[in-house]
């Protein structure tokens, strides 16, 4: 292994410039995701007065003290339900993440009650479908803590009626293929939200919290004429000793979420486990420096080796084929003492580094080593000489490899992620294991600019041979439009408000987010449980 050297200056004006640009992008980040727990904060009071916690105390008290979490897509459906994003509140009325409850790692979901009564807002239901197919993929039992009004029927979409069903038949299908799923139903739970709860293979419900119906009693007496309380139809008491839908009864918040832990705790299931022998090395590199090293403008070019530097264990990396298509940086490393391939972008990819990249995703597989996808690129080249040299050809085969690979694939998206870059990049429509934004990353089909001045040269075209040139201010009006669309669609507050990665991470963090992923994706690789046709989220 080699020992990537430094050459980041804290003192140079691009690293101070960068380092501020990336520090008020994650605070940006951060204000807007704080606002979802704020929200929920303003009915603590509400809450705590009847005996309950809110969803994030309860999502506390479920794991274990001191563990990981992994929070996942918590800017879902930013600016979806409100335009406004002053006001947007984001979250998609559900919170979920990968932690330790009982020493068992698992998929966490938490209906965030605290705002709207827990019902769902846009995107919601794709996070819940991305949650399901995490914990699928990865093999992780599923801890749901309900309380939901359910979809807001002021906000009545067919297409999510239809599709929300899906979440269901994901149910069904964990469950078929080895992996509990265990439900506190800590409050309402009704229409077809019940079978959030009946398809559940051990439920906890609280004594006079918990309602689960397939009817209410106002929808009863209007369908049939029958009158009913709330307890009578779905009480917790009556669930557990009369219909049998509830397993335990708890008297509280914190009593289920105990018995939650003590189910999880019985279970045959192998827990995590720290690796033995060395302690794997940091990186020789201070990871703050991660800051100061991404340019907020995509055009300008960067040495992704020093990101690599800050990452693996040591800063040790063996790279291959380092003059073959130098542009596409491929190697290995360890990062937590895990094996990894990584694959980065220094500048487009052209024929020799996609050719590169394809032996490189190969032999991965073949080592069973996991890859990651450090994304900074413009696309693949364009030009008469890259369509000689068969850019098309050897791009397809990249997008193959990637598509066909059998091992773990993650990415992050560090910079731009343009074009079918994005595509031979692991792009989130590959369906990469795990995917992250950092702050300032940007996707598209293409920059705006790009995109303006070939629309300009496409219109301009189209108006000489009608023979009245286009207008010189309607020109720019057009272009100026276009870039508009373009950069309010792909910083990372639009594509992660719409689901297109799991998360924007703090490049701070990269490191220890990649040692829990890996570590999940390992242990998947020692389970097997029976492999179903499951439905997931669109990409």
């Amino acid at each position: 292994m080699t020992v990537i050297e430094n050459s980041i200056s804290h003192a140079s004006e691009s690293y101070q410039a960068n380092r501020a640009g990336m520090l008020a992008q994650i605070a940006r980040v951060n204000a807007v995701v704080g606002r979802t727990s704020a929200a929920s904060e303003l009915s603590k009071k509400r809450f705590h007065e009847r005996g309950q916690l809110l969803p994030r105390e309860r999502i506390a008290l479920l794991l274990d003290p001191g563990a990981p979490f992994l929070e996942l897509s918590a800017l879902a459906g930013y600016c979806l339900d409100t335009p406004d994003p002053e006001k947007s509140i984001p979250g998609g009325g559900t919170i979920a993440g990968i932690g330790f409850v009982s020493g068992v790692r698992c998929m966490v979901t938490a209906s965030d009650s605290g705002i709207e009564a827990g019902s769902l807002q846009p995107m919601g239901l794709d996070k819940r479908l991305r949650s399901q197919e995490i914990a699928l993929e990865n093999k992780l039992p599923s801890v749901q803590l309900v309380e939901s009004a359910g979809a807001n029927l002021l906000r009545y979409r067919v297409e999510d009626f239809i599709r929300g069903g899906t979440t269901f038949r994901n149910l069904a299908l964990l469950s078929a293929a080895g992996l509990p799923v265990v439900t506190v139903t800590h409050g309402s739970s009704t229409a077809g939200g019940a079978y959030q709860t009946g398809l559940s293979d051990y439920i906890v419900m609280v004594r006079g919290r918990t309602r689960a119906f397939l009817a209410g009693p106002p929808l009863l007496k209007a369908a049939t004429g029958e009158i009913a309380t709330e307890e009578e139809l779905g009480g917790a008491e009556m669930h557990t000793s009369i219909s049998g839908l509830g397993d335990y009864l708890a008297e509280d918040d914190r009593e289920a979420l105990g018995i939650a832990r003590q189910i999880m705790a019985d279970l045959n299931w192998d827990r995590a486990h720290p690796e033995s022998g060395e302690l794997p090395r940091e990186p020789l590199y201070d990871t703050e420096e991660l800051l100061g090293i991404m340019p907020m403008d995509h055009k300008r070019p960067v040495d992704m080796k020093q990101i690599i530097a800050r990452i693996l264990d040591g800063s040790e990396f063996l790279e291959i084929g380092a003059n073959y298509g130098p542009a596409t940086v491929c190697g290995h490393g360890r990062i937590g003492g895990q094996a990894i391939g990584i694959i980065t972008n220094n500048g487009p990819l052209d024929p020799n580094g996609a050719n590169k990249a394809t032996h490189f995703i190969q032999a991965c597989c073949q080592s069973r080593t996991p890859i990651l996808y450090l994304n900074n690129t413009t696309g693949y080249m364009v030009g008469k000489a890259y369509e000689e040299a068969g850019m098309i050809k050897h791009g397809s085969k990249m997008i193959q490899a990637v598509t066909n690979a059998t091992v773990p694939q993650i990415t992050i998206y560090c910079g731009a992620s343009f074009g079918a870059g994005n595509y031979g990049m692991c792009g989130r429509g590959f369906h990469p294991r795990f995917c992250f934004s950092w702050p300032n990353a940007k996707t598209a089909v293409m920059g705006g600019e790009q995109a303006a001045g070939t629309m300009a040269i496409v219109a301009e075209a189209a108006a000489a041979r009608r023979g009245k040139p286009i207008e010189p201010d309607k020109l720019e009006a057009m272009k100026s439009q276009i870039i508009d669309v373009f950069e309010k669609q792909m910083d990372v507050f639009a594509t992660s408000g719409r689901l297109l990665d799991d998360g924007v991470i703090d490049p701070r963090d990269t490191r220890a987010v990649l040692i829990n992923v890996l570590a999940i994706c390992r242990e998947a690789e020692l389970r097997n449980p029976q492999k179903v046709q499951f439905s997931v989220a669109r990409p």
